[in-house]
């Protein structure tokens, strides 16, 4: 497979376009074959490979996982799904909600919860799919049925994915936010609405929340940026702003030489590098604020 330095910027730039729906697949493959020579092998390397995403083992003997059901009372359909994995042993373990991106709960995901897991928290990684069947196996189709919902409910049904976390009977009671894309900006959104109910909050390239609600954030927050991702790096210098002007806490890393979705491990936007320290960092922050 092809790595991240042999893909032309360009090819990577149109990906983002194809992540982020404003372009459909045969058009972002079209165009990489236009943009340059090597165009279609370089477009076909970044779609992802989610057997490689997976660093803990389903049946990992540190974790307990399974999927749940609870009820989201204004949410697309009234009920929620979610991947919780839990350390093995007793609670009560601090509290980590994971986001997904645009394309509801891949496999890569789904690692993400176990991992959390392995670090102590209970972890929740809702399916923001579940309304319309779930996530169906791939990310094409998960993009399609993810922009087909309703956006605000959508939100509601992470809200009560975060309220159903914090209330499990394994709970310490606080409850730490991260997400990854669209999982990122739902992250900044989460911190505004649940104020107090949420102590701490790690974006992934998420966009900024709006400046007049940062002052309802009482989280601390940890956010991630990658250097070559000008549509959310551009949000930063007014939310940044907006966090200080508000005595947020709040740190910032911007990582050098990535593409937006560089801890995302199943494509070769992933910078192993970047998102082994973010992730640490990230680990870090949450055992210092849910503990």
């Amino acid at each position: 497979m092809l790595t991240q330095s042999e893909i032309d910027q360009r090819v990577f730039d149109l990906y983002d376009e194809y992540c982020h729906g404003q372009i459909d697949r045969r058009a972002f493959l079209a165009r990489a074959a236009a943009v340059t020579v090597g165009g279609m092998a370089m477009a076909m390397a970044l779609l992802p490979r989610y057997a490689q995403a997976q660093t803990i083992s389903f049946t990992d003997e540190r974790i307990k996982a399974k999927y749940v059901n609870y009820k989201s009372p204004g949410g697309n359909s009234g009920e929620m799904r979610g991947y919780s994995v839990q350390p093995s042993g007793a609670g009560p373990f601090p509290c980590l909600l994971v986001l997904h991106e645009n394309r509801g709960l891949n496999p890569y995901i789904e690692d993400v919860a176990r991992r959390a897991a392995t670090e102590g928290f209970l972890a929740l990684a809702p399916d923001g799919l579940f309304p319309v069947g779930g996530y169906p196996g791939n990310d094409d189709e998960g993009r399609t049925l993810q922009s087909g919902l309703d956006q605000a409910k959508l939100r509601t049904d992470m809200l009560n994915s975060a309220h159903f976390l914090k209330a499990h009977a394994a709970s310490n009671g606080k409850l730490g936010v991260t997400g990854f894309c669209w999982g990122g900006t739902t992250t900044n959104y989460l911190a505004t609405a649940l104020g107090p109910d949420m102590k701490a909050g790690a974006p992934y390239y998420g966009a900024a929340a709006d400046t007049a609600a940062v002052p309802a954030i009482k989280a601390s927050m940890l956010i991630h940026y990658a250097e070559n991702d000008e549509r959310i790096d551009s949000l930063w210098p007014a939310y940044g702003a907006a966090l200080k002007a508000a005595n947020v806490p709040h740190e910032m890393h911007m990582y050098a030489g990535t593409q937006h979705g560089f801890h995302n491990n199943s494509t070769p936007r992933y910078h192993e590098a970047s998102a082994k320290l973010s992730w640490d960092r990230t680990i870090a922050f949450f055992k210092k604020t849910l503990t």
